[in-house]
């Protein structure tokens, strides 16, 4: 049986305003991703 993708952690791109969902990809540094993707990662303003 395939696990339902309803209760995944989200967060929102400081960038973009974008909800984006966990993935299995992220699963040991989920509390240090920030961005979306890495485009969004690119276009973040410097401060």
């Amino acid at each position: 049986m395939a696990h339902k993708k309803l209760n995944l952690a989200s967060k929102v791109c400081p960038v973009c305003q974008r909800p984006f969902a966990w993935r299995k990809k992220w699963q040991r540094n989920w509390a240090e991703i920030v961005y979306c993707s890495e485009r969004c990662r690119r276009n973040r303003q410097y401060r």
